[in-house]
């Protein structure tokens, strides 16, 4: 494939953008080369502004569950952009959608709207520190919870040492409340909490992993920890961003049966326009100012264009169950495939997934972590993404992302994208 109109944007972007790009994975610099300016998608497809076309893996990192361009969706926005885009003011929609998803999600009376997933991540700690009166929290380690301070931490020497910045601008006052667990490691959670239980306002955790590529829970790990949780009193908060309506139309949450006291939301619930959420029972949320004294707002929050994008989205979810059916099937004809494929390539491979969201380890390790997850060859995937993308296929520019399936993605979309496996050597 030709990519000159890309280079030439991505040239001329470096001079007025930092790196080129407005966020950092896109600028291809894990996996080399020029990133690819994108000028339209529909359906499955990708159409990049050089005029090639990609079956899409990331489907704006989820939220493009149903497709690119989605009508119900594109309909609804069309109709409230001629409106108005922005009131500042309270609007009937925000309640549709509110009561809505609180319908849906177990352990969920009340929502706060917010404008992206950093922001509900970032919200809910506070709301939890100001409900337990508690000041440090527990993240795992690869887990990604937005670019708010809290969140870029490292792990230390150990799982009970404080974690330090891995971002410059992060305080070191800051990092010393965030604490570093091991995901799938109850061990180290027990560890943290034997040393500064009573400190621990909440635990924060992406009940799938899908930020060092797909990693799913270990059986028994999530029960555990919300028994830990509600033993000491702990607040604890699942970062549904990437799961919230994608593996079920209650999320993780319903999926796996485990009800978290503060759930966040991403994108999905706007149809892919910025917006983020969280959301908690009553008791909780009554902290919540202007009901309570913990502070939040925004002025963009409860958008109405994402606002009516996101109900018409939530309730096509809602009614229609057995996409998650479908959804499931293609993504393991999928995985079977590339297994398949792979097998007499060479490569030491793992293959991880959970309902529609899957990511290839190339490491002969099981892939249960952050630590095992940076096992992986990465010069292996490089080849890999760029053997790929030539033949039509982008996925994440990252070994460390979870790729998405939408429910546009057929045999057609599969069969092509297991040739180009095939192909790989």
């Amino acid at each position: 494939m030709r990519y000159e109109r890309s280079s030439k944007l991505f040239m001329d972007a470096k001079q007025t953008i930092p790196g080129g790009v407005n966020s950092p994975v896109r600028a291809f610099k894990s996996v080399g080369g020029t990133p690819v300016f994108m000028k339209s998608a529909k359906g499955a497809e990708l159409l990049d502004v050089d005029g090639n076309k990609y079956i899409d893996y990331i489907n704006s990192w989820g939220p493009q569950i149903l497709g690119h361009a989605f009508e119900p969706v594109i309909t609804a926005i069309k109709k409230v952009a001629d409106k108005g885009t922005s009131f500042g003011t309270p609007s009937e929609i925000e309640v549709e959608i509110a009561n809505l998803i609180t319908s849906m999600v177990p352990g969920v009376d009340q929502i706060r709207m917010v404008n992206s997933g950093t922001e509900a991540c970032m919200s809910a700690i506070r709301l939890a520190r100001g409900f337990t009166g508690r000041e440090k929290i527990i993240k795992f380690a690869g887990c990604y919870h937005g670019h708010s301070d809290a969140f870029l931490i490292q792990a230390g020497s150990g799982a009970m040492t404080f974690g330090t910045p891995n971002s410059p601008g992060v305080t070191q006052g800051t990092a010393k409340d965030t604490l570093l667990a091991q995901y799938n490691n109850l061990e180290s959670v027990d560890a943290i909490i034997s040393e500064h239980g009573p400190d621990i306002a909440a635990m924060i955790i992406e009940p799938v992993a899908g930020n060092m590529g797909c990693i799913p829970p270990a059986s028994g790990f999530l029960e555990s920890i919300r028994a830990l949780c509600t033993e000491k009193g702990i607040i604890l908060i699942f970062d549904e961003v990437m799961t919230g309506f994608r593996l079920a139309p209650g999320g993780a949450q319903e999926y796996y049966g485990i009800t978290a006291d503060i759930t966040c939301f991403g994108k999905i619930i706007g149809g892919g326009l910025p917006v983020g959420a969280f959301a908690a029972r009553h008791e909780i949320m009554n902290h919540l100012a202007p009901a309570g004294p913990v502070y939040q707002a925004g002025t963009l929050s409860g958008n109405p264009l994402a606002m009516a994008a996101g109900y018409k989205m939530v309730k096509h979810l809602h009614s229609n169950r057995d996409l998650y059916v479908t959804l499931e099937k293609t993504t393991a004809r999928l995985e079977d495939g590339i297994r398949d494929a792979l097998a007499n390539s060479g490569h030491s491979f793992v293959i991880n997934r959970v309902g529609s969201m899957i990511s290839i380890h190339f490491t002969a390790t099981p892939v249960v972590d952050f630590d095992t997850a940076k096992t992986g060859d990465n010069d292996t995937f490089k080849r890999f993404f760029h053997h790929m993308l030539d033949h039509g296929i982008y996925l994440p520019p990252s070994a460390y992302e979870t790729w998405f399936v939408c429910s546009e993605i057929g045999e057609e979309e599969i069969e092509k994208t297991l040739e180009a496996v095939r192909k790989f050597d």
